[in-house]
């Protein structure tokens, strides 16, 4: 009986089954004790599964011998990078509460934070108060 690898396996489990995937990761994401190890083990078989690694930087825009090096056991990837590898696949980051962790900063901390618009929203904002009259 032939052998088949964990790595291929995982792929078949992916290509089956992509919400899976998306369940693994965030699995993955939420125990720190293993990233980015595993991170990095399970992104390069999602990019196996989703057309292989050199598809999946060309549709992220990346070169794809970084982006073997970046999966790769001592990668690291950048947060752009990890960003465009997932919305290669359909997927995005997101973030999330953590169960019973405050979810807001207090009132009073609050209150001093105001967020202010960047310079080009005031300009295209004056503009169209002009327009509108």
């Amino acid at each position: 009986m032939p052998t088949v690898s964990h790595d291929d396996v995982m792929v078949e489990i992916f290509r089956e089954d992509p919400a899976y995937s998306v369940a693994l990761l965030n699995d993955v994401l939420e125990d720190e004790e293993t990233l980015p190890g595993e991170l990095l083990i399970v992104l390069r078989q999602m990019a196996k599964a989703f057309g292989g690694v050199t598809k999946v930087a060309e549709k992220a825009e990346l070169n794809p011998t970084q982006m073997y090096r970046t999966l790769s056991a001592e990668g690291n990837p950048s947060l752009s990078s990890f960003s465009a590898i997932l919305k290669a696949m359909g997927m995005r980051l997101a973030v999330k509460p953590i169960e019973g962790a405050a979810a807001r900063p207090s009132a009073s901390r609050a209150k001093g934070r105001v967020r202010k618009k960047p310079e080009r929203a005031r300009a295209n904002a004056g503009s169209k108060v002009k327009a509108a009259r």
